[in-house]
């Protein structure tokens, strides 16, 4: 089995993000089953490769470069088009376009109907991020009524909806790095998360949604944007409820109900088997043994399947077009 090198920029200060961890602790992952390693391709680190270095060498035909990271997708694409690479695609939207000799997993189904519509000729495949075991329901306590994270937060939620909750109930509102986020989501009764403005800015979707997740495992009710990649596991009505509906004395009317309401229903946690360890690492063993017999025949095959360019799809249309104004018209003929 090949050699795995996870190609991230850096992996710490400016590029520590949500992105970043998910990213390494898929490394740990692949780590159980095969040779797999960090490398930085913006800044060097200690006791970590460097793209520059790395590529000196003559033989990397038995491994893999996995890239991720979207804004820089583009130009490694072209800086290792004679190398086996693989996109791990978290957020969609990025103006980009992959040849069909590099596959694709990703983190969401809702990035893997994107793919799978973007690149109808490339190796596809869905592989969720991990939910931790440590984020489970502790039954104890819950003195928090409302958390909600200012990062990545609509600005309605917090100049809003939450300044009005302040009136009400007892809100905590996070804009640091937590050490214990499990504990935290484990002192809360609901959790708010509201994400859509913040990447319709960005002009990309949510990939995931980890913290939703991960507070529902917490035992949390949760009211959430359901945009993205929160659209595979979210469920308004069942599993959580929608945020910013319709009127802000709405939102508190529902958040007010709820808190004073005796059920509080909780998830089993089968629910969350899909994104635990025992099942990832399944599928990634599948993955992996797929990518490796997809690049042992890429050695012996050329692609002749044609892509969905631009250009192909206007000749398409062009001639949908042609076919259809002579069936109206000269069907006589």
């Amino acid at each position: 089995m090949r050699k795995l090198y996870f190609l991230l920029p850096g992996t710490d200060g400016k590029f520590a993000c949500g992105g970043l961890w998910a990213e390494l602790k898929t490394v740990n992952l692949v780590q159980q089953i095969c040779s797999a390693e960090v490398v930085t391709y913006r800044q060097r680190e200690t006791g970590k490769l460097f793209i520059d270095d790395l590529l000196k060498e003559k033989n990397l035909d038995d491994v893999i470069f996995v890239i991720s990271w979207g804004f820089d997708i583009a130009k490694l694409v072209t800086k290792l088009k004679q190398y086996n690479v693989v996109y791990h695609a978290h957020s969609a939207g990025y103006k980009f376009q992959l040849p069909s000799s590099i596959p694709i997993i990703t983190v969401s189904r809702n990035t893997m109907g994107y793919w799978g519509q973007k690149c109808p000729d490339s190796l596809i495949y869905y592989l969720p991020n991990q939910i931790s075991d440590e984020f489970k329901n502790l039954n104890i306590q819950r003195d928090i009524d409302v958390l909600v994270q200012a990062r990545k937060s609509s600005e309605y939620l917090m100049k809003e909806l939450i300044p009005e909750l302040h009136k009400k109930c007892n809100v905590f509102v996070v804009n640091s790095y937590v050490e214990d986020l499990p504990g935290l989501f484990n002192r809360a009764k609901i959790y708010l998360y509201d994400s859509a403005e913040y990447w319709a800015q960005q002009r990309v979707s949510e990939g995931f949604g980890l913290q939703p997740m991960e507070a529902l495992a917490c035992g949390c009710q949760v009211f959430s944007s359901v945009n993205g990649g929160l659209s595979d596991y979210l469920d308004p009505g069942f599993n959580c409820y929608k945020i910013a509906v319709y009127s802000q004395e709405f939102d508190v009317q529902r958040i007010l109900n709820l808190l004073e309401s005796s059920v509080k229903p909780t998830l089993p946690e089968q629910f969350f088997a899909e994104y635990r360890y025992e099942n990832i690492i399944k599928r990634l063993q599948v993955i992996l043994d797929e990518l490796n017999e997809f690049f042992d025949h890429k050695i012996q095959q050329p692609s002749n399947i044609q892509s969905l360019t631009k250009m192909r799809l206007a000749k398409l249309l062009t001639r949908s077009i042609y076919f259809k104004i002579r069936k109206k018209y000269f069907r006589g003929l």
